[in-house]
């Protein structure tokens, strides 16, 4: 059985998705071949710089535009226009892709972004291909964009994102509420103290982590210089290097400040709390992890969707004054009943085996060619 995995590489939780499915049915599924495939890589470059490009400029520097975007293509009256617009859009520019699957015509198509889906629906609806198409949506909130008619299997977030979508006009039986996939490293056990000796950190005290994405915005500094005599504080600061160069020349008593890392599994599990930006991923890893998250910085649309409704699972807060951040991480400092509560909370609502019971209902019992690359 072939099987093509495919994602767009506009902000990265729709890439660690997809990277965390092929890693898995790679490793689990060795009868089947197995592709990776970034939909705009395929296409027009200049289509590919814009449709990446224009995201991140929104996001980084005109908000109000990208809060625009996000709610005129959700307004339902707008609809047919804004998806009219989307489509011929994307037949224009993708043509590459489009071809690549029909001459492909796998028994799946896995995507974690609408654009690909769009398109694989378009051709099963032409008869170019006959592949069961399953939509991954990597945000708990639900965008209409997400909702195609001729989708085979929706995997969802959580009962909360199923329900959404029914009421966006998905059917209900074609829905599983299994969580947004992650990697496996993210379910994994560790050992505390060994983790705590090799990172330089106190196992016995109380540990905040700090991360906000590749970009490491906020008011991460502030937030630091409120509660570094009263926790321990681990900073990841990624790819902002004012930041990272501002905290290692103040030297903080225990503060551990990191640059771009890869062992985000090992600074959650000696961590207990995290503060983040409310990315479906990035949610999804930290509950996994057990950490009780407080969110800065949401991007208006589908992440201060996604913080809404944690927020109402009582899970996370959503705060935006540095003062207020403090005020709460003391609180579950202070008082450890109300954090073990908390955790059972996520304990209810995490999906840590997410792509484990994913790779269950595809490839269980369907043979194929021994065959897995990536491209």
């Amino acid at each position: 059985m072939k099987i093509i995995i495919t994602y767009v590489s506009a902000g990265s939780g729709h890439r660690r998705a997809a990277e965390a499915i092929y890693n898995y049915f790679k490793e689990n599924c060795p009868g089947h071949e197995v592709k990776l495939v970034d939909a705009l890589k395929k296409d027009n470059p200049i289509f590919r710089g814009i449709y990446c490009g224009g995201y991140s400029f929104l996001v980084n520097h005109a908000l109000w535009l990208w809060y625009f975007c996000f709610w005129s293509t959700s307004f339902r009256a707008l609809r047919p226009l804004t998806r009219t617009f989307n489509f011929f859009s994307n037949r224009i520019n993708a043509k590459n892709f489009f071809n690549y699957l029909i001459r492909e015509n796998p028994e799946f198509i896995i995507s974690t972004h609408f654009l690909p889906s769009e398109t694989a629906i378009y051709l099963k609806a032409a008869k170019k291909i006959n592949s069961k198409l399953v939509t991954v949506i990597t945000d708990f909130g639900i965008h209409p964009f997400w909702v195609l008619n001729g989708t085979d299997m929706y995997i969802v977030a959580s009962e909360f994102s199923k329900k959404e979508l029914i009421s966006k006009g998905a059917r209900r039986e074609i829905i599983k509420d299994l969580g947004i996939p992650i990697d496996t490293k993210f379910s994994n056990q560790y050992d505390k103290n060994a983790l705590c000796a090799k990172l330089g950190i106190t196992p016995d005290k109380f540990t905040l982590l700090i991360s906000t994405g590749s970009a490491g915005i906020g008011q991460i500094e502030e937030i630091v210089g409120l509660l570094y005599k009263e926790v321990q504080i681990i900073v990841v600061c990624a790819n902002n290097k004012i930041l990272y160069t501002t905290l290692k020349n103040k030297s903080y008593p225990g503060v551990a400040v990191f640059g771009f890392i890869e062992n985000m599994q090992e600074l959650m599990a000696v961590s207990d709390m995290i503060i983040t930006k409310p990315g479906g991923m990035t949610i999804s890893e930290s509950l996994a992890m057990g950490l009780f998250p407080i969110f800065i910085t949401a991007i208006p649309g589908q992440e201060t969707e996604n913080a809404k409704v944690l927020t109402q699972n009582s899970i996370g807060l959503n705060l935006k004054d540095a003062l207020l951040v403090k005020e709460a991480v003391l609180d579950f400092r202070d008082h450890p009943d109300k954090l073990k509560n908390a955790k059972i909370k996520i304990d209810e609502l995490k999906r840590p085996f997410a792509v484990k019971e994913l790779c269950n209902v595809i490839c269980k019992g369907s043979p194929g060619p021994a065959s897995s690359r990536p491209i």
